[in-house]
């Protein structure tokens, strides 16, 4: 680690008050660029602590940036992981008000909900599917706190991974009967097709972004634990939204999911 402890507490708490506030800042590594990867989960795991010590629930984990389009969207090359919020949770044909965000984006996602905790290294895609209660399909609501969109990756690291709101519904089906890569997924905004992808545009499978989770966790001495929902990543570029839309997901065999926006 680079930095020091009180600079972590200061920056976690900046950038959770940023959230809260919805309000934008330049990244941090333009005053922090000796930052590195530990400091960057530092800061996150500190803006949970700051969360949990209020009261807030952690009602999921989250992969980020693991499709091949969303990374050359966003100019990186590795996922990220971070956490989501009972606050954050919407139900299905739900409202988000935009006045609580900055510049939300939605992406459509595959959701995992796990029977068996699963623990790195060494984890993979069997062994994710074995974990696997059931998968359903997904919207996140992601919403970063810097500026205009631009960050590199230790500094969205440590802003939990733009981690905002989402709704999950449709039809929980066993992972074992659907091919999760083949799976078409199709997003409409306001009735027009905006995303349309298959379920391997995700890391070649989307057990693969929940496997790469395990394993990070796992070198951290961390697991997931059986019955947690996972967001595996979106499938597609994210799409920006603004007060008025309605934004509705169906994914082959797991049905639809949809959110408005205030």
């Amino acid at each position: 680690m680079k930095l020091d402890q009180a600079t972590i507490l200061k920056l976690a708490e900046y950038l959770e008050n940023c959230e809260l506030n919805a309000q934008d800042t330049p990244k941090i590594t333009d005053d922090h660029p000796e930052m590195d990867w530990e400091d960057a989960y530092a800061i996150q795991d500190e803006i949970k602590r700051r969360k949990i010590a209020r009261g807030t629930k952690i009602v999921g984990l989250k992969c980020g940036l693991t499709s091949y389009a969303k990374m050359k969207q966003m100019g990186v090359d590795s996922p990220c992981f971070g956490f989501v919020t009972d606050y954050g949770s919407i139900s299905d044909g739900g409202e988000v008000k935009c006045s609580e965000l900055i510049h939300p984006k939605v992406e459509p996602e595959i959701a995992f909900i796990t029977k068996k905790a699963l623990k790195g290294p060494g984890c993979h895609i069997g062994a994710v599917l074995a974990a696997t209660d059931f998968v359903m399909p997904g919207i996140e609501v992601i919403d970063s706190r810097y500026r205009d969109f631009k960050f590199d990756l230790k500094s969205v690291i440590a802003d939990n991974t733009s981690a905002s709101r989402f709704v999950v519904g449709g039809n929980a089906i066993p992972a074992d009967q659907v091919d999760l890569r083949t799976l078409g997924v199709i997003l409409e905004k306001n009735g027009e097709i905006v995303g349309l992808a298959a379920g391997a545009a995700v890391l070649g499978h989307p057990a693969a972004a929940v496997a790469a989770l395990a394993n990070h966790l796992g070198a951290r001495g961390e697991e997931i634990p059986a019955g947690t929902l996972i967001l595996s990543g979106g499938v597609t570029e994210a799409v920006a939204v603004k007060p008025g839309d309605h934004v509705n997901l169906r994914v082959q065999h797991l049905g639809s999911v949809s959110m408005k926006f205030i």
